[in-house]
């Protein structure tokens, strides 16, 4: 009977031992849409966790930003992409988090690389944001960071949502929709190439309306979490010129209750392997300490922030 239970309990340690990823902890990374970079550039950055931490984590397909915040809030994910700008809505409790108010359950692990606010269309009568006066326009969900970034843009232009026809539709939606002639144009905010628009590029051919000059300076005076962006020539097929537009920052946050030693060890495997990351997704040129530290108001989480004081950077922490 003795051996018996034995057997039993060495059965039942090794099945836990399975399920929890030999032993580690199972975590949940909330990235955006299947189309999108969070999704692929999350994948990889999982896998690395996995092969350079005791954790199992899991990249899954989600509604991008405010969700992945929200769902950290719930305890639903560890780990999530969200856009710097809409980072700094859940911190203070505006635009987006207005009505439910400020969310700070997480806190900043890095940022990853630029995101590009990229205006397409396959319309020649849109060469300007201005020719979006009367047309039919993706602008992203509902209270979403495209949502924000398109109604910056448009600002900037001094249009509103009332001047154009608004579809709120996500990256594939929008593809969809343009190569089906429902919509214009479509506003898609993230690295680029965006998956989304290299295959809209190459089966239909687009074109990427420029953001820049006075309208530019415009969209940065009215909201400084912005940076100038040339998108080069060659990013996507049939594109011959460089194109300027703006640009924010996709930023990976976590649980705030996570342990120190466990954010020191995910901030690690992604950036001791900076490098090699390259090789599998082009967004992993962008990662290194200075661009992971720079232009953050939220703090970060003491685990990163012990990360990079190794690396020679103070970033702000929670008091």
């Amino acid at each position: 009977m003795k051996k018996r239970l034995q057997f039993i309990c060495c059965l039942m340690v090794s099945s836990m031992l399975i399920l929890s990823g030999c032993g580690g902890q199972r975590m949940m990374m909330g990235t955006g849409g299947t189309s999108g970079t969070y999704y692929a550039f999350g994948g990889v950055l999982a896998q690395y966790m996995d092969n350079y931490t005791d954790y199992d984590v899991t990249a899954v397909s989600t509604a991008a930003s405010k969700a992945n915040i929200q769902s950290i809030g719930d305890g639903d994910y560890q780990i999530g992409f969200t856009q710097s700008d809409v980072m700094n809505y859940a911190w203070e409790g505006s635009r987006s988090f207005e009505t439910d108010g400020p969310s700070r359950d997480f806190r900043v692990l890095g940022a990853l690389y630029a995101e590009t606010v990229q205006l397409i269309t396959m319309k020649e009568d849109i060469r300007t944001v201005e020719d979006l006066k009367g047309k039919s326009v993706s602008i992203g969900a509902p209270g979403s960071g495209v949502y924000f970034n398109a109604m910056d843009v448009l600002e900037g232009a001094c249009l509103s949502v009332e001047d154009i026809k608004p579809q709120y539709q996500s990256f594939d939606d929008s593809k969809e929709a343009l190569k089906d002639g429902q919509i214009d144009a479509a506003f898609i905010v993230a690295g680029a190439p965006t998956s989304a628009i290299t295959e809209l590029a190459t089966t239909n051919g687009v074109y990427l309306v420029p953001i820049e000059g006075d309208l530019r300076e415009s969209i940065m005076g009215l909201c400084p979490y912005y940076a100038p962006m040339e998108i080069p020539a060659g990013t996507y097929p049939g594109q011959d010129e460089p194109i300027n537009t703006i640009t924010i920052k996709a930023t990976l946050v976590v649980d705030a209750d996570l342990s120190e030693d466990t954010v020191y060890d995910l901030t690690a495997a992604i950036f001791d392997h900076a490098e090699d990351i390259s090789k599998e997704n082009a967004k992993g040129e962008e990662l290194s300490v200075e661009n992971a530290t720079s232009g953050i108001t939220v703090p970060f989480h003491d685990g990163a922030a012990r990360y990079y004081k190794e690396h020679g950077v103070d970033v702000i922490v929670q008091d």
